[in-house]
């Protein structure tokens, strides 16, 4: 049984918990408000403002999921006008950049 009760105390690194986790991790603190709305960077970056943690800027890529994700549909809607106009080949060279960045965000995340 002491084990257990070792297991239960020590606690997930932030990185590694999940959003809902994240955000019953927050809702403890008495200051945090807005937890709901956040996603899961910005609740790791309050939670680790409000306990002190000094954020070491590791970052695996340096463009966002959701800059990448902006890029993906402009590109989409390209290809689209691209299908219509009956450029095949313009069509082919979108699609193929749609792909690489869709992996991308797989890295990212």
């Amino acid at each position: 049984m002491g084990n257990k009760e070792k297991e239960e105390k020590k606690e997930k690194p932030l990185d590694r918990m999940t959003a809902k986790e994240l955000r019953e991790t927050a809702l403890k603190i008495p200051d945090m408000t807005g937890v709901h709305g956040m996603n899961k960077a910005e609740l790791v970056a309050a939670i680790k403002k409000e306990r002190g943690i000094v954020d070491e800027k590791i970052k695996k890529s340096d463009v966002s999921v959701r800059d990448i994700k902006g890029t993906i549909n402009a590109l989409k809607a390209e290809k689209a006008a691209a299908h219509q106009g009956k450029d095949k080949v313009r069509a082919k060279v979108l699609r193929r950049r749609i792909s690489r960045l869709k992996k991308k965000t797989r890295r990212a995340a």
